[in-house]
């Protein structure tokens, strides 16, 4: 058989929640205040919107008290879709319910951060989102039964899609496969794992699940009362033993079914727990009495056989499996458990976090040892995550592999980067913490400065009455500090302490930098606004202290008092320009342009088109002078092809061109100051050789003309070029000559 949820009675809830609250087996007092809070819900819920989102929490109420979850969770999950879909503000929570159920209800939305990441390419916000991440594993630690919720609301999600469209049925069916399942899993939530499981695989492959689901439905009487007189042969078996316990028929997952197909490389018809039995007995002691009765009974595949009970899995699983013969030689899958291992096993960590409304709640949930443990299932989640998608290692790589997450001696959890110490732990906490500390325990033991704090390490700190922070910490090579927070607040401190000492030797070295450029300490006032402090002391203690950097405070007032006029800088440009112009002819190799499929033909560049590589070229045979080489729509070489068809010749550019080819761009521009410093700078910025300009002015439209003579490789870097130079102020034309 497959399994199934039982019959869900959230519909119900809207029009008879008195009755619906009675369906779940709580006691008189339990269903009063579900009942209670369910109206007090429902009274905030006027729209169509609203009325799904209640239903929405009706569902998930539903499946956590299958969990015996407590009624703080069940009272959160009423209100978390309301929460989740702004139907309700944070404010308004804290407002009408109590801290701990409010609290509970907003650690579930930080359950959120799992999808922050989904929008992979986003680089603008990915700091936020893993910040997002970050806050939802401290949650989950926090309390779990945060997760839980969130693990109930993704179920309710996968039922409700399969009448969406194909595209939003796979995207949730692969983020539920590839994080939340693999989460239940190593919660050891098996009742949420499967349902997430086979849902989720359902809509990612869908031909695969239809066909398991037929196989599984065609014996499907035939295999029940198979399993039915095996069921009762185990019964009578563990009579006569006097062992106390029971067996039924276990359902099949058809996930499970499929994963163990692909594994084994079996078709269904090899699989061997296709039919399946759970023993469930009353004490540990048990399970092997009952394994040795079945063994006596039936012979068993040995190959088949593994003990969890003695080596639990990694999520805290224990069962015995195995397989045997049964009657006409078919294989059964015989699991052999406790009710408690049971229970564990459908429930996992939802099993032992138990509240009571106004007891001792609060001390269970921040005891140390319950934390480490969730603490370590989550962390070894991230292991369970088989996919290689960005998503996923974005997860592992900023959220696990570069933190760890220690504890203070009262069960808070703290987040730090990988490689901190004590010392970064301390100033965490508080720099006056960091300031006084003298040593640190860890495990209540004594350990070193440099000692790396590892995730779960609970962490004492050993402070003196006055603050007493050394020099030495500073330094990064004795691995003292290696957070850079922790390192500002040590060095803020000692900054302080050394102001005075730190403004006489900051003045002194200014005061000769100065001197260079014919300026004065009085003439530092402009710096205040631009290094935005609040006084030339402070001017003074930055230097001294290594905060502002003297070569560029002293650069900053030279451009200050003594820059150049737009005419002095152009007048600057010019005489840069005459003194690179230097008259260069390409260097032909008599390879670069191809001649009738002829590399070695004589050739020159026409002076009137001057091509260049990248644009289609013709060969003109001249008398004497070789072969000039035009660009294709050259308008002297129209009147020559006009004149002579007969010396037009085909040529093509070669694999190996010359080192440069001269060129002659025409800039129209405004005339004003500033114009050919501008030009130079471009021409700088994109490494073109200038060999030469020619600027002529209107005095009566007021505009100038400028001829560059340029030294270039291709088409493209003129291209490039001439946007660039189209893109300064006041230039109206660029092009070649």
């Amino acid at each position: 058989m497959v399994s199934v949820r039982d019959t869900h009675f959230y519909q119900s809830a809207l029009n008879a929640p008195d009755k619906w609250v009675t369906t779940f087996g709580l006691s008189k007092q339990d269903q009063s205040n579900l009942f209670e809070n369910y109206n007090k819900v429902s009274e905030l819920c006027d729209s169509e919107q609203q009325i799904i989102a209640l239903q929405l929490g009706c569902e998930m109420v539903e499946i956590l008290v299958t969990l015996n979850m407590d009624m703080d969770t069940l009272n959160a999950a009423l209100i978390f879709p309301l929460l989740a879909q702004d139907v309700l503000s944070t404010e308004k929570v804290d407002e009408l319910w109590p801290k701990r159920i409010a609290k509970l209800a907003k650690g579930a939305m930080e359950m959120e951060g799992i999808r922050a990441l989904q929008s992979r390419g986003n680089k603008q916000n990915a700091e936020s989102q893993v910040d997002n991440l970050r806050h939802m594993l401290l949650a989950m630690v926090e309390d779990v039964r945060a997760v839980v919720i969130k693990l109930a609301e993704r179920i309710c999600y996968l039922r409700q899609v399969k009448i969406a469209d194909e595209d939003t049925k796979v995207k949730l069916a692969h983020e539920i496969s590839t994080i939340y399942a693999p989460l239940a899993n190593r919660l050891g939530i098996g009742q949420l794992k499967w349902e997430l499981e086979d849902l989720s695989f359902r809509y990612l492959q869908a031909e695969t699940y239809k066909n398991i689901a037929k196989q599984l439905d065609e014996k499907r009487i035939d295999r029940e009362n198979y399993i039915q007189d095996f069921v009762e042969t185990v019964k009578s078996s563990l009579a006569e033993m006097n062992i106390e316990g029971t067996a039924y028929g276990r359902p099949k997952h058809i996930y499970s079914i499929y994963r163990k197909m692909q594994k084994k490389d079996l078709q269904f018809d090899e699989l061997y727990d296709v039919r399946a039995v759970r023993v469930v007995v009353e004490k540990l002691q048990d399970c092997y009495a009952a394994l040795g009765a079945i063994h006596t009974k039936w012979r068993h595949i040995p190959r088949e056989f593994d003990d969890y009970i003695a080596n639990p899995k990694p999520n805290g699983y224990q069962s015995i499996h195995t397989v045997v013969l049964g009657d006409s030689g078919k294989p059964v899958e015989v699991q052999i458990r406790t009710q408690q291992m049971h229970e564990d096993s459908e429930m996992g960590v939802a099993a032992h976090w138990k509240y009571k409304e106004g007891s001792a709640g609060g001390k269970s949930a921040s005891n140390y040892e319950e934390k480490i443990a969730w603490l370590r299932k989550l962390l070894a989640w991230q292991e369970d995550m088989t996919d290689g998608d960005d998503l996923v290692e974005e997860i592992r790589s900023q959220v696990f592999n570069d933190r760890v997450y220690v504890f203070t001696p009262k069960g808070e959890v703290i987040d730090l980067p990988a490689g901190s110490t004590p010392l970064d732990f301390a100033y965490y906490i508080h720099s006056l913490i960091g300031h006084r500390c003298i040593g640190a325990k860890v495990a209540n033991h004594i350990v070193p400065f440099t000692y790396q704090l590892k995730t779960g390490d609970q962490i004492e700190i050993l402070t003196q009455k006055e603050p007493n922070p050394s020099r030495d910490w500073l330094n990064p090579q004795l691995g003292y500090i290696n957070a850079p927070r922790a390192r500002h607040k040590v060095a803020t401190w000692f900054r302080k302490q050394d102001r005075d000492k730190n403004i006489i030797a900051g003045r002194e070295l200014l005061e000769v930098e100065l001197v260079k450029i014919d300026l004065k300490l009085t003439d530092i006032t402009p710096a205040i606004t631009r290094f935005n402090v609040g006084t030339t002391d402070d001017i003074y203690a930055g230097i001294g202290n290594g905060d502002l950097r003297l070569n560029q405070l002293v650069h900053f007032l030279d451009g200050f008092y003594h820059q150049q006029t737009l005419e002095q800088q152009d007048a600057a440009a010019l005489l840069e320009l005459q003194n690179r112009k230097i008259q260069m002819t390409p260097k032909n190799t008599g390879k670069d342009i191809i001649i009738d499929g002829v590399g070695n033909l004589m050739h020159n560049i026409a002076r009137c088109c001057q091509p260049v590589p990248g644009e289609g070229i013709v060969g003109y045979i001249t008398q004497g002078r070789g072969i000039s080489i035009h660009r294709k729509n050259c308008e002297q070489l129209a009147d020559l092809e006009e004149a002579h068809p007969e010396r037009i010749i085909n040529a093509n550019w070669g694999d190996s061109q010359s080192s440069g080819y001269t060129l002659t761009l025409r800039l129209i521009a405004d005339d004003r100051n500033g114009l050919l410093k501008d030009i130079t700078t471009v021409l700088s910025n994109e490494k073109v050789n200038l060999l030469g300009v020619n600027s002529q002015t209107n005095t009566k439209t007021l505009t100038a003309t400028i001829d560059l003579s340029l030294e270039v490789q291709n088409n493209k870097e003129i291209n490039k070029l001439l946007v660039k130079l189209k893109q300064l102020k006041d230039v109206s034309d660029a092009r070649r000559l």
